[in-house]
């Protein structure tokens, strides 16, 4: 049975948002695409109709999941008496750690994106870029130009946090290494105070 542009383009956005979350969970090459298309309710028949290879779907969740993350980062800071306070609250957070279908990109598929095609790196350079705006906007920096050192420094410290939470299984020491980053965080953003 043919389905309708409207329908397949509804299909391929789902495919998409999907596979945002698959990859995060399993990484790129930890899921195939007959359980990618499962995942979004499809047959892997029509997965060549919709892409052009796994590289171009990796490519397209990559972007949908980082702009959700920079959605995220933006929708926490907001009407936020302390902006870069509240995206820490919940970016360097144990329910974050946890978050790993849904949690930061550049976390669940860091080290596998820099193993990957160009095509599928843009968009978490084009993210990390975006990330980097909105750290040196919250330390009300210039934005749009150059990264300041700060950002690019906090963006790493908080990244590497969470990996490092999400590997270590004692929980005190996981949450340990959170905090830590927290602390480090209002040191280096010129905000050193209590949370």
């Amino acid at each position: 049975m043919r389905v309708s542009r409207a329908q397949a383009e509804e299909n391929r956005d789902k495919v998409i948002t999907v596979a945002s979350r698959l990859f995060r969970e399993h990484g790129f090459d930890g899921i195939g695409l007959k359980d990618l298309m499962k995942g979004a309710g499809l047959t892997q028949g029509g997965f060549y109709k919709q892409f052009a290879s796994k590289d171009d779907l990796a490519a397209l969740a990559s972007q949908r999941a980082l702009e959700s993350a920079t959605m995220r980062w933006s929708t926490a800071a907001v009407n936020n008496s302390d902006p870069l306070e509240a995206v820490m609250a919940f970016y360097l957070s144990k329910d974050h750690r946890g978050e790993k279908a849904e949690g930061c990109p550049l976390v669940a598929l860091g080290s596998d994106a820099a193993r990957q095609s160009a095509d599928v790196r843009r968009p978490f350079e084009e993210g990390i870029r975006a990330h980097f705006d909105i750290l040196d906007g919250l330390m009300d920096r210039e934005t749009g130009t150059k990264p300041s050192n700060n950002a690019m420094v906090i963006l790493a410290l908080m990244v590497g946090a969470v990996t490092l939470s999400r590997i270590i299984d004692d929980d005190d020491l996981s949450g340990g290494v959170l905090d830590a980053a927290a602390t480090e965080v209002r040191r280096i953003a010129g905000s050193d105070r209590p949370a």
